[in-house]
This record gives C-alpha cells, structure tokens and sequence, in this order.
C-alpha cells in the first residue's frame, strides 16, 4: 500500500467539513472588508523567499522544501503566502502607482518541519494582503477582521502588539542591541546565528535561557521615533475605541524579516498550552526588498489546521445541509433519480439508488448530515408526493411533487 508523505494528510469527512466551514468563513469577512481573492503558485523562485523571508529565519535556513528542476532553475514549494503576494503585485506593475490592492488567498504551505499537533509539513493557511495604504487606521481594520473572523467561528484568543519601528529609528536600536548581545554569554546557536544576520530575531528565542539573558535588553517601544510612536499610540486608541483588549509585548518580532511598524499575533489556549493561530504586521519595505517601487503593505496568515484542532475538540455541530432523496422500492428509483436531477439545478441532493427500509434511510441520511429527507413509497407514488421530514426540528408531512422547489 502507497501511503501519503510523512506530516501530509487527507482532508475528509468531518476535516474537510471543518476546512471548508473556516474558508467560507473567513471569505465572507474578508468580502466585507473589501478584499478579493488572488491564488498565487505554490511553486516559486528560492530567491524569492531568501530575499523576503530572510536568511536569519528558521524557514529559510532550516525547512523550505528547495529544490533545482530539470531546467537547473533553483525552485521551492512556497512556505508562506505574502512573499508571492508581494510579487504578483510588482509583477502586474501595480507598484508604479502605488496602486491600492486588498487581496485573500487560502492553500497550501509546505515546510520541511517535524510533524505534530497543529504542525504538518504540508498545512494550510488563510491570508489576507494590502497593499497601497499607509494610513494606521488599515493596520486596525486587519486586526478587527482577524478578530470578528475568530468571533463568529467562537474562538476565544488575546492579541498581543507591538511596534518595530522604521527605517529611521530601526537602525539605531538594533546598534544597542548588539552592544548589550556581545556582553552576555550563554545563547543558543539558533541565537548566536540570528545575532549575526538579523540581531532583532534573537528577541523571539523561546529558549528559557535566552529569554532570561534577554530580561535588561533594550526594549524598542523606547527606541521609536515621534512618527512610529504616534502610529502605535493611535493604533492603540483605534482598537480601544473598537473594544479589542490587547497586551503589548515588547519582544514580539514576528518570524519574518520584513515586518515595520505594526506587529501582532492572535494566540488561543483552546488546544493545550497557549500558542499563535494567527499573526502578521506592516512590511513596508518588503516591496522594494523584491525590486518593486517603495510602498506600503499589511497583512496576517492563519493557521487553518489550528483552527480546525480548536473546532473538532469543542465537537462543535457541523450544520446540516442537503437533501436526502431516496425510496422504499427499486421500482421508484428511476423516478426519485428524475426528481433529484431537477432539485440538483438549485440543491444539494444526496441520492440512494438502493430501497431500504425507512429507518435505515433515516440512518443513512443523519449520518451523511442532510438537513432535509425525502422518501417515496407506495402511497406517496400514487399520490404524486413524498414523505418528507426536517432532520433538524424532526417536523414531517407529505409533499406534493409539484409543489418541492416552493416548499423547500
């Protein structure tokens, strides 16, 4: 037997059920925040992810699925979404103008990681990206999406922010940093790596050792400029305002590089011991990163394999759908599969093609979570009708044949 790759697996029945209720989910608010869907491949230039992501990331230096195809170009599955975001806008030229573009996308992701709980090498994402708008009041308005789309799937979180600064007052900070690094002793080697390409990430160790070797650093929220300081206070009073509790977190860098400004991660203990199902920021300077004109761009990713953990543990009940058309003789199939053939321009329609008995359909149709049953018998086919009952309310009656699509 051919069984799929370590840390990839199947999305079926109730999984995809789950996946499925996320996107549309997310898709309806991400509508109404104005955003439209861009898919982007999953198959992108190295370079792409080297020069966005950043050397100093776990993801570059130790799971990118790469690879040199046939034509000896140096390719890799994608590992995130924003960097090919980012590219397709540079691409269509859209930077020129600084051009506004409110996108989504949902997929696949891959990263060459150890399997567990919530972490697979193939998982899936939901992201949003904005592009073209500088305005503090954009960076409020993804966290308030991110928040209702975790309201109405009832999931509980805190959001933690903070602020990275800017081109301006990054620079200097990171010169303190470096100087307090160089006189402590005792980091791991991830950190030692990170000090030497991008000493900022070295904040975002989960190590305990390093955080207590981190406890004097310099914090950045005291290194900001006027500009970068009166965005986040502003940042602060729009969630205030909106009634979204947060807690700042001086140390909160994001995995990436590329993120300025604006920072944040959504995290949820409804699966065990906290941990992030969704985060993102301002990376202004990613766009020019990756030869494009310099611009302005925000957005987050979302962990759907998190998401569906959280889900499946509260056994939340799935809403029923469909219709479940069947018959107590085979000698009614040929008419129930004309009835089904005229529901199915407008519904779903489950279709047995076998006779059973009335409580086996009723099983059948429960298990494959039909919202509404439909039967015919030997009354209901002299009759022209159907036996019909809501598997939701339990209400039954019979139902002229004529008279379906008006009643349902």
């Amino acid at each position: 037997m051919i069984n799929a790759l370590k840390g990839m697996k199947d999305l079926t029945d109730q999984s995809a059920k789950y996946y499925k209720k996320i996107i549309e989910v997310c898709e309806d608010v991400a509508h109404n925040y104005g955003f439209e869907f861009i898919n982007t491949p999953h198959l992108e230039q190295s370079i792409l992810f080297k020069r966005s992501v950043g050397e100093s990331s776990d993801i570059v230096g130790k799971e990118m699925y790469e690879f040199v195809d046939k034509g000896g170009n140096e390719v890799c599955m994608r590992p995130e979404g924003t960097a090919g975001a980012v590219r397709a806008y540079i691409e269509k030229k859209f930077d020129k103008n600084v051009s506004i573009k409110r996108w989504f996308y949902h997929g696949s992701m891959f990263r060459y990681e150890r399997p567990q709980k919530g972490r697979l090498r193939e998982f899936h994402q939901f992201g949003v990206e904005s592009f073209g708008i500088s305005s503090v009041y954009e960076d409020a308005s993804i966290i308030l999406m991110l928040a209702e789309i975790f309201s109405r799937l009832d999931i509980k979180f805190k959001l933690i922010i903070n602020s990275l600064g800017c081109s301006k007052c990054l620079p200097p900070y990171r010169e303190k940093l470096i100087n307090y690094l160089d006189n402590q002793e005792g980091f791991c080697e991830d950190c030692k790596r990170r000090k030497t390409l991008n000493p900022i990430r070295v904040l975002d160790c989960k190590n305990p050792q390093c955080q207590n070797l981190l406890s004097q650093a310099p914090l950045l929220e005291q290194n900001l400029c006027q500009c970068c300081l009166d965005d986040f206070t502003l940042l602060q009073n729009i969630l205030k305002e909106n009634e979204i509790n947060f807690t700042l977190d001086s140390k909160l860098v994001r995995g990436l590089d590329y993120y300025s400004k604006t920072a944040f991660e959504f995290i949820s203990d409804e699966i065990g011991a906290q941990s992030a199902i969704a985060g993102g920021g301002r990376y202004d300077r990613l766009i020019e990163y990756l030869g494009g004109k310099s611009g302005f761009g925000i957005g987050f990713a979302m962990g759907i394999e998190r998401i569906m953990a959280i889900l499946e543990q509260k056994d939340e009940k799935l809403q029923r759908e469909g219709i479940y058309l069947c018959s107590l003789d085979e000698v009614y199939i040929s008419k129930i599969f004309k009835i089904a053939t005229r529901l199915r321009k407008k519904y779903k329609v489950l279709l047995s093609y076998e006779a059973k008995k009335l409580a086996k359909h009723l099983e059948n149709a429960d298990k494959a979570g039909a919202k509404n049953f439909l039967c015919m018998g030997e009354n209901e086919f002299k009759n022209e009708s159907l036996f019909y009952k809501n598997l939701e309310n339990k209400d039954e009656k019979t139902i002229k044949i004529s008279d379906l699509e008006q009643f349902l």
